[in-house]
C-alpha cells in the first residue's frame, strides 16, 4: 500500500515534473516538489497562485475548522511575500452536512477573506454521495503584485540567517489533542496545552508581516514532513539556484522553540516533532541587516520568533558527523549531524490509529 501523504520526491521528478501539460513562456515558477506556488507574468505582473485540498474537521467547531481550512490555503501564496487578493473554491460536501451548517462554514470564510482584501470570484458546491470528512474540496489562492516583490522558494543564500516562527509539531499535536484527547497518556495540564496549541495554527498575517519587514531572501510554510522537511526543501532549492556554491544550513538544534505540550504528546504517540505537520510555523531566510526588523515585526503580532541558524558554503567546511547519504541537494545539520528529509510524515499514521482507521 502506498504511504499517505504527498507524492515523494522520487515519483514527482521521474513522472509528474516531466508531463506538465503545454510549455508557455509566461510561466515564471513552475511545479517543483516542496515548492509551495506558481507564478505567472501577465504583462510584466506577478500572478502568484496554489493550490491545495480544503480540509474541514467539525470536531474543532464549525467556525474554528473554516478559519483553519483558509489559513491553510492561503498560506501557500502568502509566503511569497505577494498578498492573497483572490480565491476559487470548490466544495464536494457530504450528504450528512445541512445547510446551516454550510452556512456557518461560508460565513467565516467569507468574513476571514474581507479581513485579509480576498475576493472570492469562482467556485463550485454541491453534494455527493462519497466524500467524506475531512476532505470536502479544494481551492485556489492568488495574488497580484510585482515580480521583484516575490519571495522565491529558493531565494537562501549564503549568509542568510534563518527564522523560526511558533515551532515544529504544533499543528499535528493540536488537532490530535483535540480530537483524541482521551486517548492520549499525557497529564491533563500537557493535555490543556496541547489543545491550546490549535491557536497557533496561523501564519498568513505573519508571512506578510515578515515580507514586509524584511529583506527576506525565502520564506516556507512547515507543513507536510515538518521542519526537517521544511528545511531540507529550502536547502536543497537553494542549492539548485546556487551555480557555484555547496548550500548547508546550519542549525542549532537549542535554539528551535518547543511550545508548550508537543513535546508531552509527541513523546505519548512515540512520533518525532521535527517530522510532524506544523502549519502556522513558518521557516524564514532573511539577510543578517533584517533580522532585527523581521523578529520585530513578528513579535509585535505575538508570534514567537527564534533565529535557530544559518546559511553557509559547504565547501571547505571539516568533516563532521553526518547520519544518512543526502542527494544532490542542498544539506542540513543540526548541531553537527545531518537532518535528513523524513519523506513520511507521521501524523498521518497517528491520526489513522486513534481514529482507527
Amino acid at each position: 500500500m502506498s504511504e499517505l501523504g504527498k507524492i515523494d520526491r522520487t515519483f514527482f521528478e521521474r513522472r509528474v515534473a516531466p508531463n506538465l501539460g503545454a510549455r508557455r513562456d509566461d510561466v515564471s515558477i513552475g511545479p517543483q516538489h516542496g515548492v509551495d506556488f506558481g507564478v505567472l507574468d501577465i504583462d510584466g505582473r506577478a500572478l502568484v497562485t496554489a493550490t491545495d485540498p480544503l480540509s474541514i474537521l467539525p470536531a474543532l467547531g464549525l467556525e474554528r475548522a473554516a478559519r483553519f481550512a483558509l489559513d491553510l490555503i492561503l498560506a501557500d501564496v502568502a509566503v511569497s511575500g505577494v498578498p492573497p487578493s483572490h480565491l476559487s473554491i470548490c466544495f464536494t460536501l457530504p450528504e450528512s452536512m445541512r445547510d446551516e451548517e454550510f452556512a456557518t462554514i461560508w460565513e467565516t470564510i467569507h468574513a476571514e477573506c474581507e479581513a485579509l482584501g480576498v475576493s472570492v470570484v469562482t467556485g463550485h458546491t454541491a453534494r455527493y454521495s462519497d466524500p467524506s470528512y475531512p476532505w470536502v474540496g479544494a481551492a485556489t489562492a492568488m495574488g497580484v503584485g510585482d515580480h521583484d516583490d516575490i519571495v522565491r522558494p529558493d531565494g537562501a543564500r549564503v549568509g542568510d540567517r534563518l527564522l523560526l516562527t511558533t515551532g515544529p509539531g504544533v499543528e499535528s499535536v493540536g488537532l490530535l489533542s483535540t480530537l483524541f484527547g482521551d486517548q492520549l497518556a499525557v497529564s491533563e495540564d500537557a493535555l490543556e496545552n496541547a489543545r491550546e496549541r490549535l491557536e497557533d495554527v496561523h501564519c498568513v498575517r505573519d508571512a506578510l508581516s515578515a515580507a514586509a519587514a524584511g529583506p527576506v531572501t525565502a520564506m516556507h510554510d512547515v507543513t507536510e514532513g515538518g521542519l526537517a522537511g521544511a528545511l531540507n526543501e529550502m536547502a536543497d532549492g537553494a542549492q539548485r539556484a546556487s551555480a557555484e556554491r555547496d548550500v548547508r544550513f546550519e542549525i542549532d538544534g537549542a535554539a528551535v522553540p518547543m511550545r508548550p505540550g508537543v513535546a508531552e504528546v509527541c513523546d505519548a504517540l512515540e512520533i518525532d516533532p521535527w517530522h510532524a505537520t506544523s502549519c502556522g510555523s513558518l521557516v524564514i531566510a532573511v539577510d543578517p541587516a533584517g533580522v532585527d526588523a523581521v523578529r520585530e515585526a513578528l513579535e509585535a503580532r505575538g508570534t514567537v520568533v527564534a533565529e535557530i541558524g544559518g546559511v553557509v558554503d559547504e565547501s571547505g567546511l571539516d568533516e563532521i558527523e553526518e547520519t544518512g547519504t543526502g542527494d544532490e541537494g542542498g544539506s542540513v545539520f543540526v548541531d553537527g549531524t545531518r537532518l535528513e528529509h523524513p519523506h513520511v510524515d507521521p501524523s498521518w499514521a497517528a491520526y489513522a490509529e486513534l481514529a482507527g482507521e
